[in-house]
């Protein structure tokens, strides 16, 4: 069994803003019970820019701009952040290692698979990936939404069969938790729409909230991954949840599609904001491609507009004669040789049936 464990900044950090390392050991206590229990776990800690911020706590960066603080502190709190991950995991006899990425490393499949077998190779040395995204270079539309975003990207690129958020609070609520009434919805199935508070206020000290969390959460298990969001702040957390130790623990479980999409699907369906451009279908082609009779190819024949500038492999959004998102794929060809095709029958495909994800 393979998963992934997302902890956010609110479970590792204290309220003074200072690394948790309490917190940080137990949670490495965990994942070590998981790894004796034969089950490979990529960790995706946030936690690296309040590190830095409480390192620096006595240094003047007020004369500093939002994205110049954030690379700062990123850049030194990464280091001890890391550090902590080194000497935790080596005290059970494990070594991690740190695998830092941006937004632009998914929206390639070359990039993509490069970055797929650097973690495979680390699983199959027995050691454990601490992945995060690297805030000193990502920066305003170059960022994740946040490191819930990341994680079900990483879930879905490495075939895992089960993403759990950690957050600080229990799961998915019917209203606000504060609320009188207020009800934990321990399982939501496929397809299933159920009534749910979400805010859209983020959390206090990262960049994500329960909306995001949500989002991921039903995407991935729409593509057949189980979802699990957990209070990561309850003791022994993963044990109880992954390998079921008592006592049990309110959670929300995202239930999985019974069948399961294809890797390169998972990636299509993840890459709507790596977008470089559009194909626009009309209304003939949108009612082939969303038939659940079988795979259609984007053809020439179908397409009424080409809209950006995009070359071949790169990841271009599929839209109907309205406007709305059909789906996205990889293009086989550049935007202007898909312009030139445009009505025109008898031509290769723009978006090979195999390289495209409808909705």
């Amino acid at each position: 069994m393979r998963i992934t464990v997302k902890v956010g900044s609110n479970v590792l950090t204290r309220p003074d803003g200072h690394l948790d390392i309490t917190r940080m050991s137990a949670l490495v206590d965990d994942v070590a019970a998981l790894r004796r229990a034969g089950i490979d776990v990529i960790l995706v800690s946030s936690g690296a820019v309040a590190a830095g911020r409480s390192e620096l706590g006595g240094t003047d960066t007020g004369r500093l701009d939002p994205v110049s603080a954030r690379q700062l502190f990123s850049a030194v709190g990464q280091a001890r952040l890391i550090d902590r991950y080194v000497m935790l995991f080596g005290g059970h006899g494990l070594t991690c290692g740190q695998v830092l990425t941006t937004k632009e490393n998914f929206a390639t499949r070359h990039h993509y698979l490069n970055q797929q077998n650097c973690m495979e190779v680390m699983l199959r040395a027995g050691v454990v990936p601490v992945v995060n995204e690297n805030d000193t270079v990502s920066v305003t539309e170059l960022m994740f939404t946040d490191n819930d975003e990341l994680s079900g990207l990483i879930a879905a690129m490495m075939g895992c069969e089960r993403l759990v958020l950690l957050s600080n609070i229990d799961g998915v609520y019917t209203a606000h938790p504060s609320e009188p009434g207020a009800r934990l919805i321990p399982r939501i199935e496929p397809g299933c729409e159920p009534e749910v508070s979400i805010s859209a206020t983020r959390s206090s000290r990262g960049r994500g909230g329960m909306g995001t969390k949500y989002r991921v959460a039903r995407r991935l298990a729409a593509e057949g991954v189980e979802v699990d969001i957990a209070n990561g702040t309850r003791p022994g957390i993963l044990r109880r949840l992954v390998l079921g130790e008592e006592p049990a623990l309110p959670y929300t479980c995202f239930a999985p599609a019974a069948t399961p999409v294809s890797g390169v699907k998972r990636w299509l369906a993840h890459s709507g904001s790596f977008a470089k451009g559009t194909v626009v279908v009309n209304d003939g082609a949108a009612d082939r491609l969303r038939s659940p009779e079988g795979a259609a190819s984007v053809l020439g024949v179908g397409v009424t507009a080409v809209d950006g500038d995009f070359g071949r492999g790169e990841v271009v959004r599929v839209a109907g004669p309205d406007g709305s998102t059909l789906g996205w794929g990889k293009a086989e060809c550049g935007a202007d040789e898909a312009r030139a095709k445009i009505g025109r029958p008898a031509t290769r495909p723009i978006i090979h049936a195999d390289y495209l994800f409808i909705e």
